[in-house]
């Protein structure tokens, strides 16, 4: 159904203390939409264009608007309309179930003559992030984008967990020796393209993100760093030739793949430096994920006439209808895809994001990204947006068609506020000042600190003309809990921002962050 939106006049509305705008005081005298446009005018921002709309949740009433209808670009935020899309296609409660298969004669005495078949499932984590809670574990800055962000952490868990329960499996299902190979099917749809930066390749066969992670330790001023890597396989080699140098130095890191598996670290890391992670992504999903499994099943207790190769080698798989006349030897169930959403939505996943109209097209018995795509266009319609006016290329944010107005996004939050699965989305949202990619938005002080739920987003070009960045766009939509405890949901977009001195994605952020302060105290 299409939800009424109830137009109103912008409110103007006196904030309750004094606010600082551009470093000048704004009286509490001062209305809400001057604040507002005050930031709007900022220097850094001159020659960009701002898209805001706030409005009352539960009246419809409009409390700040301006540009509502114009096309941005939404980074990150596009990630809210693939999740709810996925939500609804799949269900919160949807799990992914990997089996393998033994196809051919399992004899009393273990061996099986025949090959071990890996179904992929497209789980994105497939057991490497499950804590001890019951949950899909996740860092503030993940490592899927590392190579783009100093403070990027890794998970403790072992990233092997859901290869190794499944090997684990298979030897207590009787096999011991297997004669022929060990294979993944990875045909649930086709491998496209991740818009966004970290992995690029998106295949239902997930290890680790399909990533190697490098975790580089300064040592001694003039001694070699240390250097361990996750998820370590026989067929890759790393060599690091990583100096340590004097704190306060320029740190840099090279990673290069080299032939026969081999990774190469070069560069320099200050002593006072954290320990770094830095990430490579695999070439072929499918033969790196094979050659962990047939690792795993070795410490499992499981003989494997095959070796682990970088290629997945050529092979003959089962149609989907004929898996049912080979023995399944085990099964590794997921969490909730609830916890999917949440980890998608928390770090901004790019990687998982991308698959997630691939898995709705999977759903459907379907194969491609266009397919889920038109699939994501029907539920928008049934939300009642109109699709026509919006654009996407794709589930992360970082495709070139990407363009959505602030009043489609509100009226996408404004739908999912009145779902039976809402508690769902907001509980996987990033909280402002609390976790995610909000965790650093404003200070511990922040009137707002826990009080707005929101998807960031963040796209940065180069621009090659002037050796800088440009900020594409900078956004922030969700919903905002004000002094007067109403509920507010919004969308803001700022698109085009110069990079330079002062003037970078997190001081952009942090205006958004002010942004939402002021309506917090003026409501």
């Amino acid at each position: 159904m299409r939800l009424p939106f109830i137009a109103g006049s912008v409110i103007s509305l006196a904030a309750c203390c004094f606010l600082f705008i551009g470093g000048l005081p704004l009286r509490a005298e001062e209305p809400l939409d001057k604040q507002l446009a005050a930031v709007l005018d900022e220097a850094p921002y001159r020659h960009s264009h701002w898209g805001l709309l706030f409005v009352e949740l539960k009246s419809g009433e409009v409390v700040f608007e301006h540009n509502r209808h114009k096309l941005f670009a939404p980074a990150s935020a596009t990630k809210l309309y693939s999740v709810a899309a996925a939500l609804d296609g799949l269900g919160a409660d949807y799990r992914f179930r990997t089996p393998v298969f033994a196809r051919g004669e399992l004899g009393a005495d273990g061996k099986l003559k025949g090959d071990l078949i890996l179904r992929a499932s497209g789980d994105p984590t497939l057991g490497g992030r499950t804590n001890d809670k019951g949950e899909i574990a996740f860092t503030d800055s993940d490592h899927t984008y590392a190579n783009w962000s100093g403070d990027a952490g890794i998970t403790p868990q072992d990233p092997l967990n859901g290869l190794n329960d499944l090997a684990r499996q298979v030897s207590a299902a009787g096999v011991k020796h297997v004669e022929g190979d060990v294979f993944v099917d990875d045909r649930l749809f086709e491998i496209a393209e991740a818009s966004g930066s970290g992995p690029k390749q998106v295949s239902p066969i997930v290890i680790n993100d399909n990533v190697i992670d490098l975790i580089l330790k300064p040592g001694e001023v003039g001694k070699p760093a240390e250097i361990t890597w996750r998820p370590q396989c026989s067929v890759v080699r790393v060599e690091a030739r990583v100096e340590t140098i004097a704190a306060g130095g320029k740190l840099e890191t090279f990673v290069r793949e080299q032939a026969d598996g081999l990774i190469t670290v070069t560069g320099k890391v200050p002593a006072d430096k954290a320990p770094l992670v830095k990430i490579h992504e695999v070439t072929e999903a499918a033969g790196w994920a094979r050659s962990l499994f047939i690792e795993a099943l070795e410490r499992a207790g499981v003989t494997v006439a095959s070796k682990p190769a970088l290629k997945h080698p050529a092979c003959s798989l089962p149609t989907a209808s004929s898996y049912a006349e080979h023995q399944q030897v085990a099964e590794l169930v997921s969490l909730p895809f609830a916890e999917n959403a949440k980890l998608i939505l928390k770090v901004s996943h790019n990687l998982h994001a991308s698959e997630l109209p691939l898995l709705l097209a999977a759903s459907k018995g379907k194969r491609t990204l266009a397919q889920g795509m038109q699939l994501q266009r029907e539920f928008l319609l049934r939300a009642g947006l109109d699709a026509d006016s919006i654009s996407f290329g794709g589930g992360a944010g970082g495709a070139r068609a990407d363009y959505v107005t602030p009043h489609a996004t509100v009226q996408l939050l404004q739908y999912l506020s009145t779902r039976a699965d809402f508690a769902v989305l907001e509980r996987a949202l990033p909280i402002m000042g609390v976790d995610g990619t909000l965790a650093k938005t404003v200070k511990p002080d922040s009137v707002v600190r826990g009080k707005v739920h929101a998807k960031t987003g963040t796209l940065v070009w180069e621009n090659v003309l002037n050796d800088r960045g440009l900020i594409a766009s900078k956004a922030l939509a969700g919903y905002l809990t004000t002094a007067s405890g109403q509920r507010v949901v919004f969308a803001a977009f700022v698109n085009g921002v110069h990079s330079r001195e002062g003037v970078d994605s997190k001081r952009i952020g942090s205006d958004l962050g002010r942004i939402c302060e002021m309506v917090h105290r003026a409501k």
